[in-house]
Order: C-alpha cells, then structure tokens, then sequence
C-alpha cells in the first residue's frame, strides 16, 4: 500500500489540523485520541511517511525507530500509567482494523482495561 500524505495524521504533522498534543520531539508526536476507548487514550505517530508496523520496522532509520520507540515510553511515563499499567497497540490492515493508514500506536490506561482477547477453549 503506497502512503496518502492526505492522510488525517500526515495532515496534523503539517499543522493543517489541529489535535491535543501531550508530546513532541524530532521523532515522533503524541496526542490525545478523539475517541477514547479508555480514560487515558493518546495516539504516536513517527514523524515519517509510514503506512504500518512493516513498513515502518523495514523502512525507517535505526534512529528513528529508537527515538519513535522511547517516545512511546516516555508519553506513558509522562501521563502516570506505568504504576497502574497501561496496553500499547498497533493495527495493521483492515483486518486489524487500522483506519488510518499512517502507522501510529494507541497508549490506553488510566483504569482496569479488561481483557484484548478472551480465552478460548
């Protein structure tokens, strides 16, 4: 899948629309999602042309994988939920349910998130 720099979040990296950011450094941006799914919901977004998980880990620079990376972490530090725990997530593809095809990770915490899959017998 070739990347749409249309794409909602190609456009917030470009300033043309606004969102709450809660982090930014030279290798990723933070910001809070506009629909949570948890008290504590922000998405991270590398600040590159990336459609998902493989393309980003073959694609990008050793550094901006470590930088985007340690950004995930700090955001989760900075908002308070490690002592509590939190859940990281990626989608990739439609099966997935990725929406936006710019790769990007949900940081979900604040509050018993219950269980992602459910035991099977």
């Amino acid at each position: 899948m070739a990347y749409d720099e249309s794409n909602i979040f190609a456009r917030i990296l470009r300033g043309e629309i606004p969102a709450d950011r809660v982090y930014e450094d030279e290798h990723a941006l933070a910001f809070h999602d506009i629909g949570p799914q948890a008290p504590v919901h922000v998405l991270v977004i590398p600040k590159g042309a990336y459609v998902s998980m493989a393309d980003f880990g073959a694609n990008a620079p050793p550094e901006l994988v470590t930088g985007f990376f340690r950004a995930v972490a700090r955001v989760a530090h900075d908002l308070g939920l490690e002592e509590g725990g939190y859940r990281v997530l990626a989608n990739h593809g439609a099966d997935a349910g990725q929406e936006v095809p710019h790769f990007h990770v949900h940081v979900c915490g604040g509050g018993p998130l219950g269980r992602l899959i459910a035991r099977g017998g």
